[in-house]
């Protein structure tokens, strides 16, 4: 008989992905014999992103995909600060701030989420005044909406985004900005083996470090997509690998081998942050672990003390050259090759014959052996180094310990967290402080939890639960055993156990059951808002807003009583779940501010009040220059704002917000209304004039007009532009009779368009020559930008 071939292997491809992404995959198969298969046939899925939960349950040992889910637990950045977190707060709990295993946790910036954490953000940067943020998209690749934050009130109060502590003292090479990407592989999750690759890259930034020029994307930012978009660099995209980054180091007198021991231990506790999470989701979906692998992408930071920061982890890592090839390119390519070749040696998907085995320890082993340039991290060969991160490590955890150790490790001791408990009629109840959760276990999983309690090793609770069971004849050690582990487990994911130390700087009773009292520095402070002759009491509940207002109205918020409060109508600056609210007794004024809007916010509301019958008002801004003259200015779009917020901080002029409209018979006046404008503070009453006629309007335009050089307005153009502007008593678009007298006044004066380009020393002359009343502006011939 004819010796029957078996069916050639197939691999699947699939995702949002460049060619190059699949180029080193399908090579190295195809050349073992592999052939294209499609979602339904393969024994290996190559999936740039994320495949259908469907998918993950055909992976078994011998049908290899390379994801975990749950893996966004490490590659959502708001996830992975979460998990980070979390390990953290645990080891505090369990073996105190200052023990050597929770000071090793030092390497993550703290993070915000949006617009959940957006309070906590403000009260951080208003303790911390020196500090920068970061702002990010939780879930983006490529760069793509990462800047750094003027100002942490700017941060948006729409969800997916995260605003980080900015590390504003990076290491540079040649003075440029730069982040190692390195390559982590979890080739398995139970139990949790973990490797690196050794070879990786320092990705540079295309432009020199500059801490001054925030905005500049190609001296804060290293990814490839933003600096291949630099036009003015020589070299836009360039990458180091390890050698000879390495080599470099130690030429500059440093120690690459302990900075490199610093990001081993980084990766390793990373790793162990999110295995929960994935061991979770992985057992939700129905997916075989044996069948399931998963190659991050990792984002590290140098500081200029050779300390490692992680930034982020990146799904599905590019794997297609960057650079050119005088610019690191060939080497990249040559190492990306190598690394999925090794990848595919290790996960066994190159040999038919690698099968799972038995021994944990034998199989461990046997994949080292197969890991080409990948160095196992996990499990370490101290086994104590890491077994404390933990939430609780598994039988096979223990078991693959143990057996690289020689010896039989340490059981972990479990103690309660934040937990109370309640019992009524002998029946239990667990309730959780910091989530406000209630569990209801059953009779065994109660007896599991006073016997945890009590200071029991997992062993010893199957024991006592056998002797309980002995007498029905019932006992099954081996069931009771996954029973036990599965439900300490559960309890340690979930937070209602950690392990702790030998120290005694675990939780005190009381700790546990109150949990650790949360400090908020809050104002609640009542002051008097006074505009013209109106008076309001306006509470201010958030110290970070009371500060803004403060500053915004020049101090001149005095303290209120309680007894004065009574007598005034009554305003209130409230938090919000989304930023901050302004309400009054009878009605929500404003919602869904951010910090930097609150004061132009109650500001539109004390425009709205100045507004009399027949005497509407006009929200722009009075420049008044420092020789005495004054012109009219309105931005008309959001672009315009933004750029006019930024010029009292550049411009020689005074700012303020808001004029009235005074008809005097056939004359009409403007009566200046003294606000704060945007970006300014509000000025001195004996800085602005009482009333002016003859006023220059100048209109910043972002959209309408591209020029620098002042265009004339028509008097209908203007009256259209100025219109939007006006505010009533009413609430109601302006009358008949006061669109008249805007026309009137509007006879009588020039009006000017501008784009936001416009220098600030031209701005500066201009509006001094306008408003002298020159027929055309003459503008100086410097470039000065804006800002400066």
């Amino acid at each position: 008989m004819t010796e029957q071939q078996a069916p050639p292997r197939r691999f699947w491809l699939a995702g949002k992905r460049a060619a190059e992404q699949d180029r080193f995959f399908r090579e190295a198969l195809e050349a073992r014999g592999w052939e294209e298969g499609d979602e339904r046939h393969w024994d290996a899925a190559w999936v740039t992103g994320m495949p259908e939960p469907g998918q993950f349950r055909r992976a078994s040992p011998r049908c290899r995909i390379n994801h975990f889910p749950g893996n966004a637990a490490l590659t959502v950045k708001s996830r992975l600060y979460e998990s980070l977190a979390s390990l953290r707060a645990r080891m505090v709990d369990g073996f105190g701030t200052q023990h050597p295993l929770t000071s090793r946790l030092d390497f993550f910036p703290r993070a915000y989420v949006m617009p959940h954490d957006y309070h906590a953000l403000q009260q951080a940067a208003r303790d911390n005044p020196a500090q920068r943020w970061i702002l990010k998209p939780t879930n983006a690749s490529k760069g793509k909406g990462v800047r750094v934050l003027q100002d942490a009130g700017e941060a948006p109060l729409a969800p997916d985004w995260l605003v980080q502590e900015y590390l504003d003292h990076p290491h540079t090479i040649r003075g440029h900005k730069y982040v190692l990407r390195l390559y982590v592989l979890i080739a398995s999750l139970e139990p949790l083996r973990v490797y690196l690759y050794r070879q990786g890259f320092a990705k540079l930034a295309s432009e020199p470090w500059d801490p001054d020029d925030a905005d500049n994307p190609y001296s804060q930012l290293t990814n490839p997509d933003i600096n291949a978009l630099n036009t003015r660099a020589e070299v836009p995209v360039e990458f180091i690998d390890f050698d000879r980054y390495r080599a470099w180091l130690r030429e500059q007198g440093h120690d690459d081998a302990t900075l490199f021991a610093r990001i081993e231990d980084l990766i390793s506790l990373t790793s162990i942050a999110a295995v929960d999470a994935m061991r979770s989701r992985t057992a939700a979906v129905g997916a075989d672990p044996r069948g399931c692998y998963e190659l991050l992408g990792l984002d590290c930071l140098i500081d200029d003390t050779l300390k490692p920061w992680i930034l982020e982890c990146n799904l599905s890592p590019s794997l297609g050259p960057c650079a050119a090839p005088d610019s690191g390119g060939l080497i990249e390519e040559r190492i990306k090759g190598d690394l999925v070749r090794d990848l595919i040696a290790l996960t066994g998907l190159a040999d038919s014959k690698a099968a799972e085995m038995s021994d944990p320890l034998a199989e461990a082993e046997a994949e080292r052996a197969r890991a080409g340039g990948f160095q196992r991290l996990l499990p370490d060969a101290d086994p104590l180094r890491y077994l404390p991160y933990f939430s609780l490590p598994s039988e096979q955890d223990l078991a693959l310990a143990g057996g690289l150790a020689g010896r039989r490790v340490p059981r972990p001791k479990l103690m309660r967290r934040r937990v109370s408990e309640y019992y009524d009629d002998q029946q239990l109840a667990l309730y959780e402080t910091d989530t406000g959760r209630l569990y209801r276990p059953n009779d065994t999983a109660a007896l599991i939890w006073l016997l945890v309690t009590e200071g029991l090793e997992p062993e010893a609770i199957v024991e006592a639960l056998g002797a309980a069971t002995a007498e029905t004849g019932d006992a099954n050690t081996e069931a009771l055993g996954r029973e036990v582990w599965a439900t300490l487990a559960e309890w340690c994911r979930l937070g209602l156990l950690c392990q702790r130390g030998d120290e005694g700087t675990a939780l005190t009773e009381a700790d546990s059951v109150a949990g650790e009292p949360v400090t908020n520095d809050e104002a609640h402070q009542t002051v008097l808002l006074e505009h013209e002759a109106r008076r309001w009491a306006l509470k201010v509940t958030d110290s970070a807003a009371f500060d803004r207002l403060q500053a915004g109205f020049a101090g001149g918020l005095p303290p209120l009583s309680v007894d004065a409060a009574k007598e005034l109508p009554r305003l209130a600056l409230l938090k919000a779940a989304a930023g901050y609210a302004l309400a009054s007794d009878d009605s929500l004024i404003a919602s869904r501010l951010t910090l930097p809007a609150i004061v132009p916010a109650l500001t539109e509301f004390l425009l709205c009040q100045a507004a009399g019958p027949g005497q509407p008002v006009i929200d722009a801004h009075l420049v008044v220059t420092p020789m005495g003259n004054a012109a009219l200015c309105i931005a008309t779009d959001p672009q315009a704002r933004e750029a006019f917020a930024a010029l009292p901080s550049a411009l020689r002029s005074r700012f303020s917000r808001g004029v009235r409209l005074v008809p005097e018979g056939e004359e009409v006046h403007l009566q200046p209304l003294g606000l704060p404008g945007w970006g300014a503070a509000s000025p001195a009453a004996e800085a602005l004039p009482a009333l002016l006629r003859e006023l220059p309007v100048w209109v910043i335009a972002s959209a309408e007009t591209t020029s620098t050089t002042p265009t004339p307005l028509s008097r209908l153009d203007a009256l259209a532009l100025l219109l939007p502007a006006c505010r009533t008593a009413a609430g109601e678009p302006p009358s008949g009779g006061e669109v008249q007298a805007l026309d009137r006044w509007l006879e009588e004066t020039s009006c000017w368009a501008v784009g936001v380009e416009l220098t600030t020393t031209q701005l500066d002359a201009w509006l001094d020559r306008s408003s002298e009343g020159a027929s055309q502006p003459a503008l100086p011939a410097d470039s000065m930008t804006a800002g400066n």
